[in-house]
């Protein structure tokens, strides 16, 4: 502005011409022309610097458009759910032929004060991710804990599909056992079908081969000729995906009333369960809800050898090493099976009834069966 007046002064005041003032301050004559102009119109006031922003943006969303935004922003937030950009498309998606992009719907949720912008995080290309392809390829389960209004601390187990993300199984249990937990297991399979394969941890609900022989959740696996894998020792990222599934069940659990009974818990888990499945768009399948990714496939099926297991026999699960042994520990001393050099990498069972051992193969085949001598580490091999 002090150019300006500047320019207007040496102009009105002064009396010289705009060539003149123009080439002593390297401005253009048609600059001094326009503030000169400004002046007579308003004055000094006039001289000060006015907005650039174009008086109509056509393109820009309308007002109600970002208002319908914010109220649906809004109301998910208070539901507990997934409140994202994604997410609000996806809905606006069902009301309205035409909408704004994700982008635009994000520089909205900003402008409006919905959302802060984060400093960049790892980026998505450095993950490994991994996805069954089919439906029932593979589940995931995992126990986690919450507490109800007075304090008391209850567990709920949950059993996801892998592909689809399809919540097959969700119960509340002041604690989880492994009959209580094969029971949701078998509601879940007599509902969706039976899965292929089943991921979980190594938390004793469902695996104690570190104590000696299988529970009941093992032996009916073997029995149904369900392969059960087990994540790595802390690294809960295995199971990712039912992890994640219980951030997302709790985030909706902590708007919600505090419940005062299992029953009360339930009650919001299953409906949890039902906006989940049927409506949430899951942004890993297609921004599809999860029912709609597991029908839109064939059902995988389970495939391994169905094994029986007596009782007193333990079982083992190992993969043959490229010396063509498996390692079994009697008592307190390990001891080394040769099984063949033809049979290196393959993961096999071991069934174990005192010192009589069958090592088989996941395709039912059966490796070799020898009575283990206890007084030698390495055994003999097959005659």
């Amino acid at each position: 502005m002090d150019l300006a007046r500047y320019l207007v002064d040496a102009v009105v005041l002064e009396g010289r011409s705009y060539r003149e003032v123009a080439r002593a301050h390297g401005v253009s004559k048609s600059y001094v022309g326009k503030v000169v102009a400004r002046f007579r119109e308003g004055g000094y006031e006039a001289l000060a610097p006015r907005s650039r922003a174009p008086r109509r943006i056509p393109h820009r969303t309308p007002d109600a458009l970002e208002d319908e935004i914010v109220a649906l922003r809004k109301e998910l937030t208070e539901l507990g759910v997934d409140a994202g950009a994604l997410t609000i498309a996806y809905h606006l998606s069902l009301r309205h032929a035409q909408v704004p992009s994700v982008s635009t719907i994000w520089r909205v949720l900003r402008r409006r004060g919905f959302v802060v912008p984060e400093p960049h995080k790892r980026p998505r290309s450095s993950w490994v991710r991994f996805e069954a392809q089919l439906p029932n390829e593979c589940w995931q389960s995992d126990v986690t804990h919450w507490r109800l209004r007075d304090g008391t601390e209850v567990e709920i187990v949950n059993f996801i599909d892998d592909h689809s993300r399809l919540a097959v199984g969700s119960r509340v249990l002041s604690r989880a056992t492994a009959p209580v937990v094969l029971e949701v297991f078998r509601q879940a399979g007599e509902r969706w079908g039976l899965p292929a394969a089943l991921l979980t941890d190594n938390g004793c609900v469902y695996t104690t081969w570190h104590r000696g022989g299988p529970n009941v959740m093992q032996t009916e696996l073997l029995a149904l000729g369900i392969d059960h894998r087990h994540s790595r020792p802390y690294h809960p990222q295995t199971c990712g995906k039912v992890e994640r599934f219980h951030q997302t069940m709790k985030a909706f659990l902590t708007r919600q009333p505090a419940a005062t009974s299992i029953g009360e818990l339930q009650d919001q888990i299953d409906r949890f369960c039902a906006y989940y499945n049927e409506i949430r768009p899951h942004r890993s399948v297609g921004r599809r809800p999860p029912r709609v990714a597991f029908e839109a496939r064939d059902k995988a099926r389970p495939s391994g050898p169905k094994i029986r297991v007596g009782a007193g026999v333990r079982v083992r699960r190992d993969r043959i090493d490229k010396g063509g042994k498996v390692t079994l520990r009697h008592g307190t001393r390990l001891h080394h099976i040769w099984v063949g050099h033809a049979h290196k990498g393959k993961r096999v069972t071991m069934l174990v009834d005192g010192l009589d051992v069958r090592v088989i193969s996941d395709g039912g085949e059966l490796l070799r069966r020898l009575t283990l001598d206890p007084t030698r580490d390495y055994q003999p091999r097959a005659s």
